[in-house]
């Protein structure tokens, strides 16, 4: 299954914000944004990011601040978004723990592109670190597509497995009918296809399947995982 990717961009130029989204999300990532420095870090303790393309000048803190708040406890790759293209800046935002730094005047192909190549190098750095998801009673070991329920083996079938892992990889997001079935079943299907395959999972990974405590129904729209 290929890996989803979520990306925060960060910028007060909202023109900025929805073109780089645009561009993200038609090469397949999730984009959560944010205008300022204290949205920026609201989203970051709210749900996982896998890479941060970051505007410098903002109001009050700025992008060199707010990387520096995030590398006390985070190695989450960071992409300098600019207008200021003096090699101070560059050098500064990299000495900071910037990955990246980019020119504003660069396409948002290019972004795009340099976004990819840092989360490669990411991914690459990390492939030989054991990952897993815990989520209490329900964990799983990514390395190994194992999935355990209070420390019990459960068997899945691949899309089952595939079902799981992807909810459990963003938690609180909520995942359309549309979505899923675009996604596993080639747009092939109805909700009642959907409804059978996360049904035999409840069954398996759920101590009342009636209840649901981690993929819960969002009426009307599709499904999300309320992992803590």
């Amino acid at each position: 299954m290929k890996e989803i990717y979520t990306i925060l961009v960060v910028d007060d130029d909202n023109s900025i914000v929805e073109l780089l989204r645009d561009f993200l999300e038609n090469e397949g990532f999730y984009v959560k944004t944010a205008y300022d420095t204290t949205q920026a870090l609201s989203v970051l303790t709210q749900r996982t990011i896998d890479c941060i393309v970051l505007d410098i000048m903002m109001p009050g803190q700025n992008g060199f601040e707010l990387c520096r708040q995030i590398r006390m406890n985070s190695n989450v790759p960071i992409l300098f978004l600019s207008a200021l293209s003096d090699d101070v800046d560059k050098i500064r935002g990299l000495a900071l723990g910037g990955d990246d730094y980019i020119v504003k005047t660069a396409s948002p192909g290019e972004i795009v592109a340099r976004v990819k190549a840092v989360l490669r190098r990411s991914s690459s750095q990390q492939e030989l670190k054991r990952k897993v998801l815990d989520y209490g009673r329900l964990s799983l070991d990514l390395s190994t597509r194992e999935v355990f329920v209070e420390e019990q083996p459960v068997s899945l079938t691949p899309k089952e497995y595939d079902l799981l892992q992807l909810f459990a990889e963003h938690p609180k997001f909520v995942f359309s009918y549309d979505q899923l079935l675009k996604k596993f079943w080639e747009g092939i299907g109805d909700k009642h296809t959907i409804r059978v395959h996360l049904s035999r999972l409840r069954e398996k990974i759920e101590a009342d399947p009636n209840d649901p405590q981690f993929i819960v129904n969002v009426w009307g729209i599709g499904y999300r995982f309320k992992g803590e």
